[in-house]
């Protein structure tokens, strides 16, 4: 599956992409391109690094679990999350280990600068979500917080057994994401089956529903991905390096963007979910912007992002 950025009529990059739709029987209903090449699931997996964080006792209101599942915008909602999900077990933002950065979102960045952050904090993080959740879970089962994110730690161990079980992949050895914690390995179709699972295993389910009832804290509502969630109906989730993961009654879509593009990839997996009819037609228009992200020049729409065939 390739796209191709059209500027004024003229193609001036491609972007090949491997994507794939499962059903909750593991069964290919769209494949295209290597979905079998190794990959980091990156970020994509915070929903069965979540899992963890709930096996070691975490109990969570469903707004405070979608931002474990987070790769948020750092708008002051998603912050204010992190830090109570902290402060309910007596910790706070000084514990985390995500690297100081600013909001991932634009508009976040200038309002906490307006706001008088002078420096990068670490729950600016995107990730802060995530670490808060496995922090939390330290406190509440009586592990070391100090080492949470080294691949040893019990609560890491937890994860990859479970992305092992979900996605049917030995996904070591591990590498270290941009938030240091642990990243784990698989391929594009790991990724699928595992997202199958996120809607139909019961130990799953509630992140699921989490996740579908407040996508705007999954990611924001003004990123592609975030617009995506908030009209799917179910679980989305994007990862770095261009991976964007879908799952809907079972059936699971993923799309990896081998440049990296992000928005590339969540317009291809909208084209998947096109092509095997779980897209209303309301939703394809309402994010035909996302589906054709346009391209500017002098201010105007002078083109868009366009599929070029498949591959």
């Amino acid at each position: 599956m390739r796209f191709e950025r059209v500027r004024s009529g003229l193609a001036e990059t491609s972007h090949d992409v491997a994507a794939v739709a499962l059903d909750a029987h593991g069964h290919e209903l769209f494949t295209a391109g290597d979905v079998a090449r190794p990959i980091f699931h990156r970020s994509a997996i915070k929903p069965f690094q979540a899992l963890a964080a709930r096996r070691f006792g975490l109990d969570l209101p469903p707004e405070h679990l979608a931002i474990t599942c987070a790769s948020h915008g750092g708008y002051p909602v998603h912050v204010a999350i992190v830090e109570d999900i902290l402060r309910r077990r007596g910790l706070d933002s000084g514990s985390l280990r995500t690297p100081p950065d600013w909001p991932l979102a634009p508009g976040a960045r200038v309002a906490a600068i307006a706001a008088g952050y002078r420096a990068p904090r670490p729950v600016f993080h995107n990730c802060s979500g995530k670490h808060a959740g496995w922090l939390a879970a330290c406190a509440v089962a009586g592990l070391d917080p100090s080492t949470y994110t080294d691949a040893d730690h019990p609560i890491q161990r937890s994860a990859l057994a479970i992305v092992a079980d979900m996605c049917g992949i030995d996904p070591t050895p591990v590498g270290i994401d941009g938030c240091g914690a642990p990243t784990l390995r698989g391929h594009v179709r790991s990724l699928a089956r595992g997202f199958s699972a996120l809607t139909t295993d019961p130990d799953m389910v509630p992140i699921a529903e989490a996740m579908t009832a407040y996508g705007a804290l999954v990611a924001d509502n003004v990123r592609g991905d975030g617009r995506f969630g908030l009209n799917w109906g179910g679980p989305s989730k994007a990862g770095a390096e261009g991976i964007f993961a879908a799952s809907l009654h079972g059936i699971a879509i993923v799309a990896k963007s081998w440049d990296g593009s992000s928005d590339v990839a969540v317009a291809a997996v909208i084209e998947v979910a096109d092509r095997i009819g779980l897209l209303p037609r309301g939703t394809a228009a309402w994010l035909d912007d996302v589906r054709h992200p346009p391209v500017r020049g002098g201010g105007e729409v002078v083109g868009r992002l366009e599929l070029a065939g498949v591959g």
